[in-house]
């Protein structure tokens, strides 16, 4: 396909060339899988094979604008662009759980794992939860429902326990940023610990008054990546920054200047500090919510089960009344059906609607509706409810538990009062639901002695033996004809109720809950006036608000260590997204008794500058590393930042470009010259970062101007010839999908062809070529 030039090996070997029905504007390889997942131009999200067999294609129905990878590569995290992320399985793309952290379009997503292996068991707890109890029950499905409905999965659900089961997995977190600049990070991709927002955070800026306060404004993310010992955050974006506070004596810099891309980093040191505390606590709040969204979706089965039976009821027994009024009574169904009880003559409507409209099949359907709904009903709350609240108690006192250790979950905002009362809550929902038990048995009970006792009065009526028949009782009949005909307690209990619409309480009643406060266990006297579902919101309630202190300390203590300005950006190109190729990742340090917060990982940044951010600097490409390392030059007046810039021949730019493993960086290069043939032509090379000559950059410059405009006097011209150039015989187009684990490459060529590189060469053949 490709001629090679004298007897040198051509490197990155192609894998293949196909053509792709869409334009990809999103891709990204799985960490630990030859897939690629790809995100179309309409937004539909591919799975490929390496060999290019498709394995699924999903469709979220909104804008995708954001993609990455849990790190074991079972579950994928897709940004939306109402601030929705949604978490899919790998193995058949089913949602497995939906978050919305943000309320604008999430535009970067960084799944990172704690990169440190557990060797001490110190600080490690083992969830006891299964010691106590069955597996966690699922949501409730309605009868009807067949697989694969949207709104309930049967498929997934291994999928969905293995996400929520976090007992034996590395600690981790999900970093996403949105287009108004925050930032929410969330444990094991599901619960949310922390939230910043850049606009917010105080910049610290040397060699200025140390008196003020220097913010960025109009800011906007493009990039995060979180550390791999989840010290440090590094964020791309852009904006303004300017003094809010009082202003310096000397005003060393105008906020003109200062717009544009900057680079933040973010010192997030209490996740690795307080990981297993925060293991722990993401552990039992996730699977708390997990089980609240049980008992919602059993709540709301229950309440449409019993609707729509209650319905078919009053539905056959509303031209009851209408037959009344026809033959000119003013009696009620009620004191009819109590007449004839009592032996009175039977009057000429409730004859007629007995034998005519009901009839003895229309008794055993609405028997069947409403008894069988409420057998449906028990069974929800034996499988599903009361075994969901119950997990929600336990999880909740171990949640309390953990708070009473103060010396160490103080520190993440357990709050000891707020638990209890949160534990208290759960507890008194265990009531609840043993209250609706009863309730519901009862009502289910006297439904079925009111439609007995009808077949026997129709069975008498029509003159047929009765025999046979269930027996009725003629005391719970007269309490179903006046309180429950008409009423529905079980409707009351299930659905909220207004304010000032309680349950009424005797005072006899009170008196004794009173009394019981007093031996101790529980404090809320008024728990009996609320209804079931009434509880369960007052739960869901203080739960919440106990885990808010830890979500507001943990955010409270994410701060901005530095801030590095890159080059300035017009604002319309502030506006446009996508358009400046980036790449930031982490590389591991040599061995150091410094503590891994301090030197455990060298954050590298790589990108384009535009042309028209510098005059004298034109089509190059800038690599910084070292961004929050401590150094000796420090003391003599530079910063701990190393950086390059490197400049790319006249006849190519930079299409994308990707940090690479072994402190790598693979750059795609189209050719500005067309081909005969007008297909374009390009290029890919693997450029080894390691020897190249880093500039430190000096600090006493710092926000006096762009840091990288001072290194224009050493710019380095990149000689693709002595570096491993691959052509490319197509021109291309963002993105560049590089897997470092994985040793692959994907491009994308304009005229919609996708080509797959291996970047590890051969070593047999490299052995070979040396020896020739």
């Amino acid at each position: 396909m490709e001629s090679e030039e004298g007897e040198s090996v051509i490197p990155f070997q192609l894998q293949f060339d196909k053509p792709v029905p869409f334009q990809i504007k999103i891709a990204e390889w799985n960490p630990e899988k030859d897939l690629l997942a790809m995100v179309t131009e309409d937004s539909k999200i591919l799975l490929h094979r390496f060999n290019w067999q498709r394995l699924w294609t999903i469709s979220p129905g909104r804008p995708v604008t954001s993609l990455c990878w849990r790190p074991d590569g079972k579950a994928i995290a897709v940004g939306l662009e109402d601030g929705t992320i949604e978490l899919h399985d790998v193995e058949n793309g089913k949602l497995l759980r939906s978050l919305k952290p943000h309320a604008v379009a999430v535009v970067c997503l960084n799944w990172e794992e704690d990169g440190q292996s557990n060797t001490d068991k110190i600080g490690i707890y083992e969830d006891r939860t299964s010691r106590f109890f069955p597996p966690a029950p699922r949501a409730p499905k309605i009868p009807g429902l067949v697989a694969g409905d949207s709104s309930f999965m049967d498929d997934g659900e291994d999928s969905l326990a293995e996400l929520s089961n976090t007992s034996f997995r590395k600690f981790n977190i999900l970093c996403s940023g949105d287009r108004d600049g925050n930032i929410c990070f969330n444990i094991f991709g599901i619960f949310q610990i922390g939230k910043i927002n850049i606009h917010e955070l105080s910049v610290p800026v040397p060699d200025l008054d140390e008196h003020a306060s220097y913010k960025l404004f109009n800011a906007s993310i493009y990039k995060v990546a979180l550390s791999k010992d989840l010290c440090r955050l590094v964020v791309m974006c852009t904006g303004e920054l300017r003094d809010c506070g009082i202003k310096p004596k000397e005003e060393k810099f105008s906020v003109q200047d200062l717009h544009g891309l900057h680079c933040l980093a973010m010192d997030t040191s209490i996740f690795w500090k307080r990981k297993y505390e925060l293991h722990q606590v993401a552990q039992q709040a996730s699977n708390i919510e997990d089980l609240t969204e049980v008992i919602r979706a059993s709540l709301s089965v229950m309440s449409k089960q019993w609707t729509d039976a209650m319905k078919t009821f009053h539905d056959k027994f509303h031209s009851l009344s209408t037959l009344i009024i026809d033959h000119g009574l003013k009696s009620s169904p009620q004191e009819e059906f109590l007449s004839l009880l009592g032996g009175a003559r039977i009057s000429p409507a409730l004859h007629q609607f007995l034998l005519n409209t009901l009839g003895e099949v229309g008794v055993k359907r609405v028997l069947k509706s409403v008894c069988g709904t409420g057998k449906e009903l028990q069974s929800v709350v034996l499988d599903n409810l009361q075994p969901a609240a119950e997990i929600i108690a336990f999880r909740m006192g171990e949640l309390r538990g953990f708070s009473r250790w103060r010396a160490r979950y103080q520190g993440i905002g357990l709050d000891e009062k707020l638990l209890n009362e949160a534990t208290e809550n759960a507890g008194l929902l265990l009531v609840q639901v043993q209250r609706f038990m009863m309730v519901l048995s009862s009502v289910v009970q006297q439904f079925s002695n009111f439609f007995n006792w009808l077949l026997k009065s129709i069975k008498y009526l029509m003159q047929e033996p009765n025999d046979l028949l269930s027996p009725y009782n003629s005391e719970l009949l007269v309490v179903f004809l006046k309180f429950l005909y008409d009423q529905d307690p079980v409707k009351d209990l299930l659905e909220l109720s207004e304010p000032g619409d309680d349950i009424e309480i005797d005072l006899k009643t009170i008196g004794r809950v009173k009394e019981l406060i007093q031996l101790g266990g529980f404090s809320d006297c008024d728990f009996l006036r609320r209804r079931l579902a009434k509880e369960f919101q007052h739960m869901e309630s203080s739960f919440k608000m106990a885990l808010q202190m830890p979500f507001t300390t943990i955010s409270r203590k994410i701060s901005c260590m530095k801030l590095l300005p890159l080059f300035p950006l017009q604002l319309s190109t502030t506006q446009t997204r996508t358009t400046i190729p980036m790449s930031l990742s982490f590389y591991k340090n040599e061995p150091s008794t410094d503590t891994p917060c301090e030197s455990g990982y060298t954050d590298y940044i790589s990108f384009q500058i535009p042309d028209e951010a510098f005059p004298d600097i034109q089509n190059c490409i800038g690599i910084a590393k070292g961004f929050k390392q401590k150094s000796n030059n420090e003391k003599n007046g530079y910063t701990s930042v190393e950086a390059i810039l490197l400049s790319l021949p006249n006849d190519y730019h930079c299409v994308d470009l990707s940090l690479y493993k072994d402190k790598e960086l693979v750059l795609l290069l189209n050719k500005t010259t067309t081909t005969p043939e007008g297909s374009g032509e390009a290029c890919m090379m693997v450029l080894p970062t390691v020897d190249l000559p880093f500039v430190s950059i000096s600090s006493s410059s710092c926000l006096n101007q762009w840091e990288l405009e001072d290194m224009k006097g050493s710019i380095v011209d990149l000689e693709m010839e002595n570096e491993k150039v691959r052509k490319v015989p197509h021109s291309t187009i963002a993105p560049l999908a590089v897997s470092a684990s994985r040793g692959v490459a994907c491009v994308f060529a304009e005229r919609r062809r996708a080509l797959v590189y291996i970047l590890e060469e051969n070593e047999d053949e490299e052995e070979d070529s040396d020896d020739k």
